[in-house]
């Protein structure tokens, strides 16, 4: 398979698409990225990389660093994890406070805001230093040690992100969070500040994508078992309200985020990471969603 040649052919098809949506400009810091970036990488377990467009640019990877706080939380609680949390897609955005009241302060699945936020709770109640070890564990995940946290996209996030403190302020009457409000918030928006490129991205998924070799990373241990069942978290829940459409056009588990970047797996074969920063309405990058539909159309390999 020609991936190099593949990827330069999307990301040329994909250029009718580059004006179209907007980055997320109600977090102010993003609001300040230059839309019309593009890359694309694809790693393969064998080795490889393949790479065009701004692939080694660094964006703001928000809300697809659920992933990696759902292998920790999952490696610190195993199956407990799933008391205080569902597993189901939500049907509604990705900052719903409707659903949330609805269910009684227990988040649909780990990848809305309000499922993040209760394991940013988790994490906060396990680790002596959640930030540096959420960090530790995303730099040995990519195997770069210069990955890091954006405290002015944290900052922006935090002092805006009135919606994101009703959901903890929900989750807290409930009993779902167990710290103090604003320490869980903290957490949850350095998380989503990391930076990484498509090429760092692509190869931190990649242990995701080969669940049969051990999935050890410091602390982090997960079964193989624990390991497809994250993937089938993020086939099912990994896009909000998107979920289905990305499902039926794309047929790969991935993540998306308000940062434009999403990144997916095929299991035993690669790992994939997109970045483009405009958005559609429901929250995913425009170019992404057509560069996957396109590279799984034109290789023929999806899960289905």
């Amino acid at each position: 398979m020609n991936y190099q040649q593949i990827l330069s052919d999307i990301l040329n098809q994909t250029e009718p698409l580059a004006g179209e949506g907007c980055q997320a400009d109600y977090i102010p810091a993003l609001a300040e990225v230059n839309p019309d970036q593009r890359g694309i990488c694809l790693h393969t377990l064998e080795g490889k990389q393949y790479a065009v467009g701004d692939a080694d640019v660094r964006f703001s990877i928000q809300s697809i660093s659920k992933v990696f706080a759902l292998a920790m939380a999952l490696s610190l609680e195993g199956d407990d994890l799933w008391r205080r949390m569902g597993k189901e897609p939500s049907g509604t955005a990705f900052n719903s406070l409707f659903q949330l009241e609805m269910e009684r302060g227990v988040p649909r699945n780990p990848f809305i805001n309000a499922g993040a936020i209760v394991m940013a709770d988790i994490l906060v109640t396990h680790l002596l230093d959640p930030e540096h070890d959420f960090l530790a564990f995303v730099r040995q995940l990519s195997g770069c040690d210069t990955i890091d946290y954006n405290r002015t996209v944290a900052f922006s996030e935090r002092s805006t992100g009135y919606l994101n403190a009703a959901i903890a302020n929900l989750l807290k009457y409930h009993g779902n969070i167990h710290n103090d409000i604003e320490r869980v918030l903290q957490f949850y928006c350095m998380m989503c500040s990391i930076e990484m490129s498509c090429c760092e991205l692509a190869q931190a998924f990649l242990p995701f994508a080969d669940h049969r070799r051990p999935f050890k990373f410091g602390k982090v241990q997960l079964t193989s078992s624990q390991v497809k069942r994250m993937n089938a978290i993020m086939q099912t829940c990994g896009f909000y309200d998107e979920a289905g459409e990305f499902s039926y056009l794309v047929g790969l588990p991935g993540k998306s985020g308000v940062g434009g970047g999403i990144a997916a797996i095929y299991p035993q074969r690669y790992a994939v990471a997109v970045w483009s920063p405009r958005l559609n309405p429901k929250g995913n990058s425009v170019v992404g969603m057509k560069v996957l539909e396109l590279l799984t159309t034109e290789t023929k390999e999806s899960i289905f």
